[in-house]
């Protein structure tokens, strides 16, 4: 039984390198829900990665990669009508990344409902999802069937909201499109800056979180790099400081985040309805939160993507070192 599935994008990413001459960039195995998917698999824990993949020599590399992890790789889909996608990263000397993607037209956004296997949706306990899938109509309506069958099957929808804005047609408003999946979310993962986006869409913070808590989440977290995490209940809030390491790239760090608090959902075996019980025990909470800090700071002590991901033994060493 697969306990968690991540449906969306997977893609090459190309790190730059710096040269006299010309940039020089290697592949690497990535996408945000695909590195969620690794991330998850790293910490020991079943999941499965469900979004298509070009019938191309980056699928192929895809492919690979993923079922190296231990990713269930028995719902990805393939095509011939569209090429994977590429997106080309620099990296400023603190590890920050720039994006530019080469897509659309691309492999990703050709998933469509009845693409899903029914088997999916009664096997998996938790199902995650980002708005990188929603940026073209067809792929966007697929994202909200696949949270919205999730849970009516009972599982606990997770939504990284995880905006790149260059990625959105230039006339297009993505708050509309994306407030529908955060909307069908029990677990959203925020950026500061898209907290900060979702406030200007709705009226201010305080607005935003009160869409959010009359629709399905449970709880909300808001990363902010070395400044820390702030979390958030309907009844509740708080935050907790990042761990102090050298980053190198920071590209995965949100996803191993994600990947970390999913870990600990699986562990609490926790349901839609089981989050919220979770979310309101102060020490439980803040153990599964310190734990994917660890998994986002050793994520960006490495370059790469699926690359980056740790492991729990490797978690638990850096938590052992910084008590």
């Amino acid at each position: 039984m697969n306990d968690v599935c991540c449906f969306g994008e997977a893609l090459i990413d190309f790190h730059g390198s710096t040269a006299e001459s010309a940039p020089v960039f290697t592949a690497h195995a990535g996408g945000a829900p695909a590195n969620v998917a690794v991330a998850v698999a790293r910490l020991g824990d079943h999941a499965m990665f469900v979004g298509m993949l070009g019938a191309d020599a980056f699928g192929d590399l895809l492919l690979r990669e993923l079922a190296a992890a231990g990713v269930d790789i028995t719902h990805t889909r393939r095509t011939e009508a569209a090429n994977t996608a590429l997106a080309f990263v620099s990296h400023s000397p603190e590890g920050e990344r720039d994006f530019s993607f080469y897509r659309p037209p691309s492999a990703d956004l050709l998933f469509r409902e009845a693409d899903f296997d029914p088997a999916i949706f009664s096997a998996v306990t938790i199902f995650h999802a980002g708005s990188c899938s929603m940026t073209e109509p067809g792929s966007a309506a697929t994202t909200w069937q696949g949270m919205s069958r999730a849970r009516a099957a009972g599982a606990l929808v997770s939504f990284d909201m995880n905006l790149r804005t260059p990625l959105w047609p230039r006339d297009a408003d993505p708050a509309p499109t994306i407030w529908r999946a955060l909307e069908l979310a029990d677990f959203v993962k925020l950026s500061a800056e898209e907290l900060a986006f979702l406030a200007t869409s709705s009226g201010g913070e305080a607005a935003a979180f009160a869409r959010l808590w009359q629709a399905q989440a449970k709880l909300v977290v808001v990363t902010d790099g070395d400044r820390g995490v702030r979390w958030f209940t309907r009844d509740a809030s708080g935050e907790r400081p990042a761990f102090a390491v050298r980053a190198v790239d920071t590209t995965g760090a949100g996803d191993a985040f994600v990947g970390g608090c999913l870990h600990a959902f699986v562990k609490a075996r926790l349901d839609a309805r089981g989050l919220a019980v979770f979310a309101a025990d102060a020490a439980r909470l803040e153990a599964a939160l310190r734990f994917a800090s660890a998994c986002g700071a050793l994520a960006v002590t490495r370059a790469g993507s699926f690359a980056a991901m740790p492991t729990a033994t490797e978690v638990e060493a850096f938590l052992e070192l910084h008590r």
